[in-house]
Parts: structure tokens; C-alpha cells; sequence
């Protein structure tokens, strides 16, 4: 239940309506059924269906398709939370003998591993999991076309290779281990790796007629961890206000915008569509948003699940059909439907509790070099660095409690800022990954690298 503030404007709630009602129509789906996060709460629930009077709620199971994938790649960051793997480790130190044994586990997870997007032999979304019983048979003798590392080249395989991983650090089947960390902590009770009724039913609607006709329901086997789960716009919501707010008990939110960072240089295509890949969570830019998240199809099944980051909103679009419809674009207008419609309310401005005066008098403008760089200190205890006006490179720093200060976005992310003194304790400086910020340009008592012409400043004489 929503409290009243919560509750979404009855225009808003009609717009929302329409997109579906649109999508479902136009898209000729047997049914879709989508939700509408925001605040870490599900504020709206929507459902349209070709059977008169009968519209899907939010406990109907669908498939998700390669949604499932980002619920592996949580499984993963989860080993390197704990210590047991580093993603820069090849696969070859973990699970040795598979033959792609080079690529790291980061490139798999971004999908710049260099494998194959499918597995040799018969469609493997249609035919039984039995036919591919071991890692051998996903991969194939062509299991790496590219070389590791190089380019970005979607693969159901690798992400086979990475619920195996799993598997042989926790010592058991990938789906038990994702029931036990991730599905139960996060009370997704509706999520399973085989249906669980009420479930819909997949199918394939003509593309040149109004008939359809049913898809087969394979269980994946090996490529389970690729796009097997069963899944609803419930708990689907709930899993988006995990991806956006974290859980310490699963994944804490630190590591999951880790998972929503660009990791995977973009392709021609992926540029012209705004879009990357991080470790298990497909980025976006659509009306000027950063959207996260991840989409799946199987046949039978379209999901998306989209976070917009600045907005606080996320979406959910699940359709029981093969194709013809564009999952993606759907749950993209439903977040900008709300977002645009009612803006997000900023939390009222409060000051720091205290300040230290030691990081007051860092506050100001600095020059880097001739440019006018403005440095703030923020009610969240950061500095924020960046132009006095127009673009240029800002970051923020968080203090590591001896004086330096860690770059946590932008250009200067990860690099160190440090605080230079005189003798007398004054700031004469500050250093940063080799670049000296003076109070005024090219001040001559700075340490300034190259020097500074004893000249002194002049015009044309």
C-alpha cells in the first residue's frame, strides 16, 4: 500500500495507463502487465489482455529472459565482496580447463570476453537443456571468435561460464545459491527458476496475421544462469529498488553502481543508440536520463527493467509474446512519464553539522593553470571540484582521514588530491594526479611544474 503522498496524480496515472494500452495494442501482445517504482516504493500497477475481462496482477509469473543475467552478475560481485575471487582474475585461476580460461571475470560480466553470442548446434532457447549437458557443449571448438578484452560482443555463453564459476566456489547448483542469497533476503517469493502458477503462457503472434501460435516452455540446463527465471512486475519492483538503494545483506549500493559503470567499450552501434554495458546492467541515455537495468527475450517472452538513477523511478515491462514489441522503449516512457509529469522533489538543504576550519579554508576558487576551478564543500562532507563556469572536468573527493582526499566520479576518479602546506601550516597548494591547483594563476611561490618566467606576467611590449 502507498501513503497518500505517494500516490501517483490521476493524470499521471492515466498517461501510464495509455503507454500500455498503446504498446499492447500496437505491439499485438497477448498481454503485458507493467509497475512504476519510486522512492523505493511501487506506486502503480498496470495490466492489458486480449481475453476480455482478464488482466495479469503483479503475482502473474513471466518469463525474464536475459533479465536473469544481471541476478548472476550479483552472484558474482557477491564472491568479490567476500574475497574469494578479484574480477581482474583470469577464469583460468578459478575454473580451469573450459578453454576461454584468458578472459577475466570482469570481461565476461561486461561482455568483452571475446565469446561466441550463442552456443554451437540446435537454437538453444528452444530445444532441451539436455542437449548441451556439459560446459563443452555450450562452448564448442569456436568458443572465443575475439580476442579478450578488445570489444564488446554480447555472449549467452560467458554468462554460462559465469553461474558455473559460481557453482564451483559456493559447491553448489547456481540456482540454489541464487534462492538462498539473493531471492530470499530480498523476499522475491514470486522468482524461480521454473514456472510457478499463476504463470503466463509464451507465444509467437504472426507478423502478417492475427493468429498465434504457442512457444515451448526448455529448461536451459547449463545456460540457466543466460536467461532461465520466471519472474513478476512484483517482485521485479522489488528488485529495482534494490539495484537503485542496495542491501547489505545481498550487495551493498557502492558495489551496484560499480555494476552500473560503463565497463565495456560501445560499439559503433551501442554509441549511435546511447548505450554500454557495465558488470550484469545495461546502461541507457533516452530524453536526456541515465537509465540502468537490463532487458530479456525468449520465445514467447519480452522483459525490461529500467532505473532511472537521477529520477528515483524505475519501470518494469513484461509481455508473453516472442517479438513485435519493444519492451524497452515502453518502461523508458513510463519512468519519463512520471518524471516529466511530477518532477522529483529535492530534499530540503541542510548544512554541515560541523566543519572543520582545516577544510573551510580549502573552500574557493583555485587556478589550474590559467583555468578558474571553483571547489565547494558539500553538506555531505565531500568536495566538489569542477569550472567556476561552463563545462570542463568535475569531480567529487571523499577524505580518507589523513589530510588526502579520493576521487569518486568524473575525470579525477580514483586519483588522489592533496593538500599542500608551507611551513607555517598555510595551503600553499593542491596536488593532484600531477596537476598543481594555485590560488592565482601560475603563482610564482607555488611549486608550479615548469616554473615561472621571474618576468612575471606582461602584455605586448
Amino acid at each position: 500500500m502507498t501513503t497518500p503522498q505517494e500516490e501517483l496524480l490521476p493524470g499521471t496515472r492515466r498517461a501510464l495507463l495509455h503507454r500500455i494500452a498503446v504498446a499492447q495494442t500496437e505491439g499485438r501482445a497477448p498481454s503485458l502487465v507493467a509497475a512504476v517504482v519510486r522512492g523505493g516504493r511501487t506506486v502503480w500497477h498496470g495490466a492489458r489482455s486480449s481475453v476480455e475481462g482478464h488482466g495479469p496482477d503483479e503475482n502473474v509469473q513471466y518469463r525474464i529472459g536475459s533479465l536473469t543475467k544481471t541476478f548472476t552478475a550479483v552472484l558474482v560481485l557477491r564472491l568479490r565482496d567476500e574475497g574469494l575471487l578479484d574480477l581482474g582474475d583470469p577464469l583460468e585461476k578459478h575454473l580451469p580447463g573450459t578453454g576461454v580460461g584468458e578472459a577475466t571475470i570482469a570481461e565476461l560480466l561486461a561482455h568483452t570476453g571475446g565469446l561466441a553470442a550463442e552456443t554451437p548446434g540446435p537454437w538453444w532457447e528452444r530445444t532441451p537443456g539436455s542437449l548441451r549437458p556439459e560446459l563443452a557443449d555450450v562452448l564448442g571448438e569456436r568458443a572465443a571468435p575475439h580476442p579478450a578484452g578488445r570489444r564488446f560482443h554480447y555472449s549467452n555463453p560467458g554468462y554460462t561460464v559465469l553461474g558455473a564459476l559460481v557453482e564451483r566456489l559456493r559447491g553448489e547448483p547456481w540456482d540454489e545459491v541464487l534462492r538462498r542469497e539473493v531471492l530470499e533476503p530480498l523476499e522475491l517469493r514470486r522468482t524461480s527458476a521454473h514456472p510457478q502458477a499463476p504463470a503466463a503462457g509464451g507465444w509467437a503472434v504472426h507478423p502478417w496475421a492475427d493468429v498465434m501460435l504457442p512457444e515451448p516452455a526448455e529448461d536451459f540446463g547449463r545456460m540457466a544462469p543466460a536467461g532461465q527465471l520466471w519472474s513478476t512486475t512484483g517482485d521485479l519492483a522489488r528488485f529495482a529498488v534494490f539495484l537503485a538503494r542496495g542491501d547489505d545483506r545481498v550487495l551493498s549500493v557502492e558495489t551496484l553502481r560499480e555494476m552500473g559503470t560503463p565497463a565495456a567499450p560501445a560499439g559503433p552501434a551501442e554509441l549511435a543508440d546511447g548505450a554500454s554495458y557495465g558488470l550484469g546492467l545495461q546502461i541507457q541515455h533516452r530524453d536526456g536520463r541515465l537509465l540502468v537495468g537490463h532487458s530479456g527475450s525468449v520465445p514467447g517472452f519480452l522483459a525490461t527493467l529500467l532505473v532511472g538513477v537521477e529520477d528515483d523511478v524505475a519501470a518494469v515491462v513484461l509481455a508473453n509474446c516472442t517479438s513485435g514489441l519493444m519492451t524497452s522503449q515502453v518502461a523508458a516512457d513510463l519512468v519519463r512519464i512520471v518524471a516529466e509529469s511530477e518532477p522529483r522533489i529535492p530534499e530540503p538543504w541542510r548544512p554541515l553539522s560541523e566543519a572543520a576550519d582545516s577544510i573551510l579554508e580549502l573552500a574557493g576558487q583555485w587556478h589550474w593553470g590559467t583555468s578558474p576551478i571553483a571547489l565547494r564543500v558539500t553538506a555531505d562532507g565531500l568536495l566538489s571540484l569542477g569550472p567556476v563556469s561552463g563545462g570542463g572536468r568535475r569531480s567529487r573527493f571523499r577524505p580518507n582521514g589523513d589530510g588526502t582526499w579520493t576521487g569518486l566520479d568524473g575525470y579525477y576518479a580514483g586519483e588522489i588530491l592533496r593538500v599542500v602546506r608551507r611551513a607555517d601550516g598555510s595551503v600553499e597548494h593542491l596536488d593532484l594526479a600531477s596537476f598543481v591547483f594555485t590560488r592565482r594563476p601560475y603563482e610564482e611561490s607555488a611549486a608550479v611544474p615548469g616554473g615561472v618566467d621571474p618576468a612575471g606576467w606582461r602584455g605586448i611590449g
